[in-house]
Formats: structure tokens, C-alpha cells, sequence
């Protein structure tokens, strides 16, 4: 009897152990996933020309994905099935990056991607967006564990994530001037690996190769600041050259002050 508890508490135990191991491992390798979708995201609202209307857009455009998103893990097992699923997340990433790189707008223009004249414009394509990178995702986070929760739980993290590093992303892409093209770049590396896959399995570049890639691709888009110049005719110029105005004025109301009238006594 005894015995048969003991084996019992040590199953549970080892159980319980192995979720933990495979939870932190999805919940790792969500956040590492995270970073390229975020990037991208972030770039891909950069076409709204309006900070206000892209934090908008994520946060809308992410709730929408969020349901993609566990739709798909739901129906994993049967979309697994099927190789033109990921067919036309990587030509649909290949598209959004081709778009962007091969553009005929010229350097007049920072923003080469899609550009968008409303909000309802921008939110099915983030959603689509993020749907197109989890498919590879979901379908490694399957292959890891059995349990469909500890998948949901993953996705549920994921999202999160996503949605934080995305406002983060949105700040740095002011700031930073190849971060834009890096992150179009992640979409063209995780584009060309869902292509690969649906060619041939063996073609694949394995994950921890993807993750350096995507990491040198990063360095790259931080490695350069922009430099803001203040223009001649902008409220900045105009008021450093009142402060210039101002200080040689000094002088003059100083010696004004200083000079008193002579009193003449009778």
C-alpha cells in the first residue's frame, strides 16, 4: 500500500517537474520569436505616419491576433497536415519584405513598406502578420509538448511579449536608422525558412542558427543613431536665436542701469 502511494507521489513529482522544464522552454522560446515578430509589427504600422494611430493600431491589431493565434493552436494537429498553409504565410512575408526593399519611392521617403489611409487598414494585416510568423512557431511549440495547454499558455505569454517589445520598437525605429530595414530583414529570413520547409524538410536551417541570424540582424540595426538636425526656419531655431538676441542685450540694460544722473548742487 505504502509502496504504491510512494510510486504514486514520485510519478506526480516527476510529472510536475517535466511541465515546468517544457513550460519555461516555451515560454523561452516565445519571447526569442517575439523579438522578430515585434520588430516587424513595429515597421509595419510605421506606414500609418502617426504615433497616436499605430500604438492604436497594435493594440487592436494584436487582440485580433491573439484570436488567430489560438484558433491555429487549436487546429494545429489538422494544419500540420496541410503544407499550403505555410506556403502562403512565406510568400505573404516574401510579398510584405519584397515590398519594402524593391519600392520606387525613393529616399524622399523613410517608410518604403504599405502604407495605410486608415486605421481598419493597418489592424488584418498585423493580425495576418503575426498569424504568417506563428506558424512556425506553434508547430515547433507542438512538436515540444503534448499538452495543449502548456501551448496555449505559451501563445498567451507570446502576446503579451509581442505587445510590449512592439511599443518598444515603435520608439527605437524613430531613433535608430537601419532598424527599419533589419526588421524587414527578420521578415524576409523567417519568410525564406517557411519556404524552405515546404520544400524540403532537410533544407531547413535549424533554430538556434535562425536565432544567431536574427540576432546579428538586430546589432545591425542598432549599431547607427539618427542624427537630428534643426532646421532654419523651425520653433527651435527660432527660439535659440531669441536667446542669442538676449544675452547681447545684457550688456547694454546693464550699462543703462549702471550710469546715474549727476545731481548738480546749488
Amino acid at each position: 500500500m505504502f509502496d504504491q502511494l510512494n510510486q504514486l507521489v514520485e510519478q506526480h513529482s516527476q510529472l510536475g517537474v517535466h511541465t515546468a522544464v517544457i513550460l519555461v522552454v516555451l515560454v523561452s522560446l516565445e519571447a526569442v520569436l517575439s523579438a522578430d515578430n515585434a520588430i516587424a509589427l513595429a515597421a509595419l504600422v510605421q506606414g500609418l505616419g502617426n504615433v497616436e494611430l499605430e500604438r492604436k493600431a497594435l493594440n487592436i491589431g494584436l487582440v485580433a491576433a491573439f484570436v488567430m493565434r489560438m484558433a491555429l493552436i487549436l487546429t494545429a494537429t489538422w494544419v500540420i497536415r496541410f503544407w499550403q498553409f505555410e506556403l502562403l504565410g512565406a510568400l505573404y512575408l516574401l510579398w510584405l519584405a519584397g515590398k519594402y526593399f524593391f519600392s520606387d519611392e525613393g529616399e524622399a521617403h523613410e517608410h518604403h513598406g504599405p502604407r495605410f489611409s486608415s486605421l481598419w487598414q493597418a489592424i488584418p494585416l498585423i493580425a495576418i502578420t503575426d498569424l504568417a510568423f506563428s506558424l512556425d512557431s506553434v508547430t515547433t511549440a507542438i512538436a515540444l509538448a503534448d499538452d495543449r495547454w502548456l501551448v496555449v499558455t505559451g501563445g498567451v505569454i507570446g502576446i503579451l511579449t509581442l505587445r510590449f517589445l512592439a511599443e518598444l520598437f515603435i520608439t527605437w525605429l524613430q531613433e535608430y536608422t537601419h532598424l527599419q530595414d533589419a526588421g524587414y530583414i527578420t521578415v524576409s529570413l523567417v519568410g525564406g525558412r517557411l519556404l524552405l520547409k515546404v520544400i524540403n524538410d532537410r533544407w531547413v536551417p535549424p533554430e538556434w542558427l535562425m536565432i544567431v541570424l536574427i540576432a546579428l540582424t538586430f546589432a545591425w540595426g542598432f549599431s547607427k543613431r539618427r542624427v537630428v538636425e534643426t532646421d532654419p526656419g523651425s520653433p527651435e531655431s527660432d527660439s535659440a536665436s531669441d536667446l542669442e538676441e538676449t544675452v547681447t542685450l545684457v550688456p547694454e540694460s546693464v550699462d543703462h542701469v549702471s550710469s546715474k544722473p549727476t545731481v548738480k548742487s546749488s
